[in-house]
Formats: C-alpha cells, sequence, structure tokens
C-alpha cells in the first residue's frame, strides 16, 4: 500500500508530463505536468489518441511509427538527430524531449512517455548559436581587417622603403654633383689656365707687331687667341652638357635629314681645328635621306672627331665613313693617333677619365661620356677597338626612325 502512494505521489508531482497510452495509442492516463504543458483538462485527454499532442503536418505519419514502435517496444528515447514539438490545445507548438518505456499489466500492453518542455534550453541553445554565430562574424571582420592593416602597413612599409630609396638615390646623386663640383673645380683651374694665359700672351705681343711686315706674326698670335678661346668653350659645353643630361632635359627629336650633306658641313667646321697636314676623308653608302637627332649627332661627331685631331700627329688621315643598312645608320671615325691602352679601354666612357697616354694634350675626361649618353638617350650604341700607336676606330650605330614609325 506504501509503495502504491510513493508511485502515485511520484506520478503527481513529476516535473516531467508523463502520459501513458495504450497499444493502439490511446491515452489512458496523464499526470498533471503533462496537463498544464499542453494545456487540456484531463477528460479532454484521456481516450483520445496520442496524435492529439502531435503538431497537424507530423500527425499522420505519427502513427506509422508508433505501429512499428508497438511491434518491437522497448525503452528509448524519440527523435534521434531530428527536433520534435507538442501541440497545445490551441495549436500552438512548442520542443519537447520525449522518451518511451514500455510495460505490461494484466489489462495489456502500455508505453509511457515522460515528456520534458525545452523551449528555455532551445532558446538559450538559439542565443548560444546567435553569440557563435556572432563571434564568427566578429572574427572573420577581425581577420578581413587585419588582413587589410597588414596590406596597408606593407604597402606603408613599402612606400618608406622607396622613399629610402629615393632619399639614397638623392643623396647618392647629392654626392655625386658634389664630387662633379669639386673636380671641375679641380680641371677648370687647370684646364682654364693654360688658355687663358695662351690668351693673355697673344693679346700682349699683338700689341707690339704694328707694322705690315709683322702681319704674319700678329696673325699667329690671333690663331692662338681663337684656338684658346674655342679650348675654352669646348670645356664649358661640356660642362653645360653633363648639367643637361643630369637634369634630364635634353631629348631626342629626329628629323629627316641629308646624311652626305650634313657630314660635309660638319668637316668643313672641323678643318679649323686641324693641325698641319691632317686630311679628313669622307665616304658614304646608302640612301642619303635618312632621320636622325641632327643636333645630338653633330655633338657626337663633332666630339669623336676632335679627338681623333687631337690625339694624332700632323700629316695623319682621319677618316670618316657612313653608311645607311637595314633600318640604321653606322658612323666610323678611324684615326692614326696615339690608341688607348688596353688597361684603360674599360673606363674610356667614365666620366673624368683620361688615358694615361694622353699627356699634356688638353681635356676634360667628360668628352666621351657625354658622347655615350647622347647615343644612349637616340637608343643606339657605340664601341671602339684601339691599339697603343696604330690607332683609334670607334663605331656608332643609331637606329633610323621616322616620328611616324616611333
Amino acid at each position: 500500500m506504501r509503495h502504491i502512494e510513493m508511485l502515485n505521489a511520484l506520478f503527481k508531482y513529476a516535473t516531467e508530463g508523463i502520459v501513458v497510452v495504450d497499444g493502439k495509442g490511446t491515452i489512458a492516463m496523464v499526470n498533471p505536468t503533462a496537463k498544464r504543458l499542453f494545456d487540456y483538462k484531463e477528460e479532454e485527454l484521456v481516450g483520445n489518441k496520442i496524435e492529439l499532442l502531435v503538431p497537424i503536418p507530423a500527425a499522420h505519419h505519427h502513427v506509422h511509427l508508433r505501429d512499428n514502435y508497438m511491434k518491437e517496444p522497448r525503452a528509448r528515447g524519440m527523435g534521434h538527430n531530428r527536433d520534435l514539438f507538442g501541440r497545445k490545445s490551441d495549436g500552438t507548438e512548442f520542443p519537447v524531449e520525449v522518451s518511451l518505456s514500455p510495460f505490461s499489466t494484466s489489462e495489456g500492453d502500455f508505453v509511457v512517455a515522460f515528456v520534458v518542455d525545452i523551449t528555455e534550453r532551445k532558446k538559450h541553445e538559439s542565443d548560444i548559436l546567435a553569440a557563435n554565430s556572432e563571434i564568427q562574424k566578429l572574427n572573420t571582420e577581425l581577420e578581413t581587417r587585419v588582413e587589410q592593416r597588414t596590406r596597408e602597413l606593407a604597402e606603408t612599409l613599402l612606400k618608406l622603403e622607396e622613399s629610402q630609396k629615393e632619399a639614397l638615390r638623392a643623396l647618392e646623386k647629392e654626392r655625386e654633383l658634389n664630387d662633379m663640383k669639386s673636380q671641375f673645380v679641380t680641371i677648370a683651374s687647370h684646364e682654364f689656365r693654360t688658355p687663358l694665359a695662351t690668351i693673355l700672351s697673344s693679346a700682349s705681343l699683338i700689341g707690339r707687331y704694328v707694322s705690315r711686315e709683322e702681319d704674319e706674326k700678329r696673325q699667329k698670335h690671333v690663331q692662338r687667341i681663337k684656338s684658346a678661346v674655342n679650348n675654352l668653350t669646348g670645356i664649358l659645353n661640356d660642362f653645360l652638357s653633363i648639367g643637361k643630361l643630369e637634369e634630364g632635359h635634353m631629348h631626342s627629336v629626329p628629323m629627316q635629314v641629308d646624311l652626305p650633306v650634313f657630314c660635309l658641313e660638319l668637316l668643313e667646321e672641323m678643318k679649323g681645328i686641324c693641325k698641319i697636314g691632317q686630311r679628313i676623308d669622307y665616304q658614304h653608302q646608302g640612301a642619303a635621306e635618312t632621320w636622325l637627332d641632327q643636333h645630338l649627332v653633330h655633338n657626337v661627331l663633332i666630339n669623336l672627331l676632335s679627338n681623333a685631331i687631337k690625339y694624332s700627329a700632323q700629316q695623319t688621315e682621319i677618316h670618316l665613313h657612313t653608311r645607311v643598312e637595314d633600318g640604321n645608320v653606322f658612323f666610323t671615325i678611324k684615326d692614326q693617333g696615339i690608341g688607348i691602352p688596353v688597361s684603360d679601354q674599360p673606363h674610356v666612357f667614365n666620366r673624368f677619365f683620361r688615358a694615361h697616354n694622353a699627356g699634356n694634350a688638353q681635356g676634360t675626361g667628360l668628352g666621351l661620356n657625354i658622347v655615350k649618353k647622347y647615343i644612349d638617350l637616340m637608343n643606339g650604341e657605340i664601341s671602339f677597338e684601339s691599339a697603343p700607336d696604330t690607332g683609334t676606330t670607334f663605331i656608332v650605330r643609331l637606329p633610323t626612325v621616322s616620328p611616324t614609325e616611333a
């Protein structure tokens, strides 16, 4: 009797809803918690099918599941890997957790269903999922921001590195300019002194030759003055050219040129600086008309021919040969001068470099450096062959491109 009382109390006061169903799915008993969960009175439940408490869309399928279960009843939970819902008297659905236990009595087979309302748990789970989703979203945003900041930092570092390189280049350029200024002062003080002394001396002596018989002596000193002024002009032009090239103020501007006419006019200019008995032989092959930067080519040839004249003895022949072929113009300048020592040949295009055998011949060491830069501006090439006491041959190749082809 005592055991029956205890069982009744357990049934009555259990916090879980308890629904007892017979073998045909008819509700036989419900405890107070079950009535409260489903919002039914006891008489509204007892005698009705259990599908009354199942959501309408699932009720028909539930009959099939119940019949299968009753064929092999055993204690187990319901809704494995899927959500279960109960249906209240007003049709409202709520999430539940159900476990089943079969038992038999003298009146037949029964199943007791323990029902737990898990609305709060689901709410907490939903809140946790939402929080996790928000955390994941924040993490994704954080990763995106970190990646963005990393990229920005990398770009900033790259810009700083470029700025640093630019600053170093500027400092290096400044050092080069300072070195160039120092070398200019040194060279200018030496190179200017000789022609200035010549000019001063000849100008003083000219005043002494007043008679017509002394005209030859006067002309000799006038010629010395002209030569000295030309030397000074050449030195100044070299330094002006270097300045323009360094500042990027010079550009190649091709124009149509009659090459033989251009070269013959240039050779007329060179006659004034030729030594006694020196002669410049000119030959041309190929088409006469071509496209070149006349100003830059003029400066290149003047420089190369001046060197040929300067470093060749009297009574020697200098050759200038031009050739137009396969979209290129070739200039060959050959002399019979002192040549360039083999050890000096790798440095001939360096700024301020002068070969060891240059002796007292005037020069700044800038001429060939400027020539190389001019030829680079015209997308050309320069090469040479030389042997001491035999002579030097310079070969210049320039592409001939009209403005319409560029």
